[in-house]
C-alpha cells in the first residue's frame, strides 16, 4: 500500500528539505529564461529558516520526504503575497500544487485575515499560469523580477478561496 502525501505547517526542521527543494524544482525556471540567477535558486539557506519562522509556510509531506512547499505573507494592503510554490518534478502533475495553495490561502484568510491572494509567475512559466488561472487567479497586470524576469502578475479575492478549494 503506497503512502500519501499530507499537507502541514512548515516547521523550523523543515528548512533544509524545503530549501533543497526549492533549488531542485526552480532549475526549470532557470533555465527556460536562461538566468541561473532567479531569486529562489540564489536564496540562502538563512533566509528559508527566517521565512519559516515568519511567514505563513506550508510543506506537502511523502513520509518524512518535503516533497513540496509554498510560502505566504500579509502584505500592507491587506493582500496576501503566496510565492514560492514548488512540487518535486516527480510528483508534478498530481494535485498537490492546488493543495498547497489552498492550504496557503486559507490560513492567511483564517488567520491573518488576507483580502484578497496576489502571486506571480514568470511570462514564460505556462503550467504554472495555468495552474493559477484554474484556481481562480486572473492577471492584474506585469512587473520586472528583481532578476530581469518579465513576470505576470495574478489575484483573486480572499473571499473565494472556499469556493476553489
Amino acid at each position: 500500500m503506497g503512502m500519501s502525501v499530507t499537507i502541514s505547517v512548515a516547521t523550523e526542521q523543515d528548512a533544509e528539505q524545503i530549501f533543497r527543494l526549492q533549488y531542485l524544482c526552480f532549475q526549470s525556471e532557470a533555465a527556460l529564461y536562461g538566468n541561473y540567477r532567479i531569486a529562489p535558486l540564489v536564496q540562502t539557506l538563512d533566509s528559508v529558516r527566517e521565512e519559516v519562522a515568519s511567514d505563513c509556510v506550508f510543506v506537502a509531506r511523502l513520509g518524512e520526504e518535503v516533497v513540496g512547499s509554498v510560502r505566504g505573507r500579509l502584505t500592507e494592503d491587506g493582500a496576501a503575497l503566496i510565492g514560492r510554490l514548488c512540487v518535486h518534478p516527480r510528483l508534478q502533475g498530481h494535485g498537490i500544487g492546488a493543495r498547497l495553495l489552498r492550504a496557503a490561502e486559507a490560513a492567511l484568510v483564517e488567520r491573518h485575515g488576507a483580502k484578497k491572494f496576489r502571486l506571480s509567475a514568470g511570462h514564460r512559466s505556462e503550467g504554472n499560469l495555468r495552474l493559477y488561472r484554474r484556481v481562480g487567479y486572473e492577471t492584474v497586470g506585469t512587473a520586472q523580477g528583481a532578476d530581469g524576469v518579465p513576470m505576470i502578475v495574478l489575484e483573486k479575492p480572499a473571499s473565494t478561496y472556499a469556493t476553489t478549494a
